[in-house]
């Protein structure tokens, strides 16, 4: 079978791609109809990760979605890369300091995807470990695209969609560049229902000793509870937590 994107591993890999899009699962219609294959590809494509346990299909919602075999290819690579047996205690340790969520992501393309959180005791964050999001509009994605290498940066500068999730997001093209040489040069960030209402949260970055982005870690409250001001106080807890995970994970490829 060819292995490019116009072969049939390379069609399986994007009806695969976005059914992880559709938490709540996607007809073999709406999956045809967004990934713009023949409705019998697509539906032949479905069938057979359902066979080979990489996709799920509910017969009474007619609805197909992520399978099992994708969740435990997920659980090795997290565990291959430090996520679990590395990150997982680190995480824990800041949240019980702070009593706010922890949360780890990596850069994905133009989005940030989140690979491991603990929550707090009071309050569950939104986000789970395989949920991608905005660059422009979270605290993660924000520190991501600050720290991410010159050429990458630019080019993300220059093409992610300015789509706002909340009134207070960030459209301005501009605006977003002032803001990231502002965090290049304090070295965190900080957002306030940006990405969420209701939400604030802080993030830094995870930083190989050679200074190569590896990841960015968050904590994450509820406005309610603690504003941004009050959430900027834990930012020392944060660059040590980081500091931790930059001796045992590895850089980004």
């Amino acid at each position: 079978m060819a292995t490019d994107g116009s072969g049939t591993v390379g069609k399986a890999l994007s009806v695969l791609t976005l059914l992880g899009k559709h938490p709540n699962g996607a007809t073999a219609a709406q999956i045809a109809e967004e990934v713009d294959y023949p409705f019998s590809t697509v539906y032949r494509l479905l069938n057979t990760l359902v066979r080979s346990g990489y996709a799920a299909y509910d017969p009474r919602e007619k609805r197909y979605g992520l399978g099992l075999q994708v969740f435990a290819l997920a659980q090795k690579v997290a565990s291959s890369r430090g996520f679990e047996g590395t990150a997982a205690p680190i995480l824990q340790r800041l949240t019980d300091l702070t009593g706010e969520s922890s949360i780890l992501s990596v850069l994905d393309g133009d989005r940030f995807l989140t690979v491991r959180k603990v929550d707090g005791p009071q309050f569950r964050t939104t986000t789970d470990p395989g949920d991608r999001g905005s660059l422009h509009t979270s605290a993660a994605g924000k520190a991501l695209l600050a720290f991410s290498d010159s050429t990458t940066r630019e080019r993300l500068l220059e093409t992610i969609e300015l789509t706002p999730r909340t009134e207070h997001s960030v459209t301005d093209r501009d605006e977003l560049r002032r803001q990231v040489e502002q965090i290049r040069a304090q070295g965190w960030v900080g957002q306030q229902e940006e990405h969420d209402i209701g939400m604030t949260a802080v993030a830094v970055p995870v930083l190989s000793p050679s200074g190569r982005l590896i990841a960015a870690i968050t904590l994450a409250a509820p406005v309610f509870r603690i504003d941004l001001a009050g959430l900027q106080s834990y930012v020392p807890a944060l660059r040590q937590a980081a500091a931790e995970l930059a001796l045992e994970l590895p850089p980004q490829p």
